[in-house]
């Protein structure tokens, strides 16, 4: 029996079948069920096809295969892990939502997800949430400063409000049709603007911290969610992280993962340059001359920091 996989919590699966996706059953996965080459907390994730079994007298089946992914993304597990985290596969689009107040999202967690979709060949959609608390004529100067920042180097943004239902209409359209991952800090709205996109969902949401000013964590599992009257359309959820931690980038291959960085990068004196330091370097001289923005410039740092060798081993 073939079927796509809506739900993971830990170790145990929801899979929505093709036949009939109102009919969802709950699988597992044999101890030793990996896949080649990947080695992952979770070796099945939301957005997997796969072929189950016969459910049991418990009405459990076990997946026995996963079909070829297109794609799938992932992060480092946690922050010290050593291992990765498969967030979703077979993705058409991965849609950030982040807050430049009540919370700031920062501006390396941006740019360490949109550097990941990248490496893994996925569109970025940058959405920034609750623009109706933004009332302050320099707080529109800092919005669009941000829209021309991502913009200017490829990626598409827009505004919303999800309390107010500013700039709905128009994410829809963007997202018609397609396999979206959702992902964000905990407090930037996520749950909320996924109600709004899915009428009826009435996902948990939460109050943000007054003292800290931060979320806290309402989705606990990543879950797929159908966008009404769409036929190909649909939302991964996923919890809200306050951390996106890089795995198994080649230090010589993440200014890639930059656009604007590795555009520059083709007028670099040496082919392995890193960047950092050496003579002739295309990307140092924009950086002096203000041709690349120093947040994303430090963005690429810390990512290049994750990719040492002595800080992290391998994750396989």
């Amino acid at each position: 029996m073939q079927g796509l996989v809506v739900r993971n919590t830990g170790s145990n699966y929801i899979v929505a079948t093709d036949n009939d996706p109102s009919v969802e059953i709950p699988c597992k996965i044999k101890g030793n069920f990996r896949i080649k080459g990947i080695r992952t907390t979770n070796p099945v994730a939301v957005g997997d096809h796969v072929t189950i079994g016969t459910p049991g007298p418990d009405g459990v089946a076990f997946i026995t295969a996963i079909s070829p992914r297109r794609n799938y993304i992932i992060r480092r597990a946690s922050n010290l892990s050593k291992e990765s985290h498969i967030i979703a596969a077979n993705v058409d689009l991965a849609m950030l939502v982040i807050t430049v107040a009540h919370p700031t999202t920062s501006t390396t967690f941006i740019d360490r997800f949109l550097a990941t979709a990248t490496a893994y060949n996925i569109p970025a959609l940058l959405v920034i949430n609750k623009i109706d608390l933004l009332t302050e004529p320099e707080d529109n100067e800092l919005l669009e400063a941000i829209k021309y920042l991502y913009t200017s180097i490829g990626y598409q943004v827009a505004f919303v409000s999800a309390k107010t239902g500013q700039g709905i209409e128009e994410l829809r359209k963007i997202i018609s049709n397609k396999i979206v991952l959702v992902s964000g800090n905990s407090g930037v709205g996520k749950s909320t603007l996924i109600n709004d996109l899915v009428p009826g969902l009435n996902l948990k949401t939460s109050e943000i911290s007054a003292v800290h000013d931060t979320g806290v964590h309402t989705t606990t599992f990543s879950e797929l969610f159908r966008l009404p009257g769409d036929d190909g359309g649909a939302i991964i959820d996923t919890p809200g992280v306050r951390g996106f931690g890089t795995i198994d980038f080649d230090k010589y291959e993440v200014a890639h993962y930059f656009p604007e960085l590795f555009e520059i990068s083709k007028d670099c004196r040496f082919n392995n340059c890193t960047h950092t330091h050496e003579p002739g370097c295309a990307v140092l001289e924009a950086l002096e001359e203000n041709r690349i923005a120093q947040s994303r410039y430090a963005s690429y740092l810390s990512i290049l920091d994750d990719a040492q060798d002595e800080k992290y081993r391998k994750g396989y």
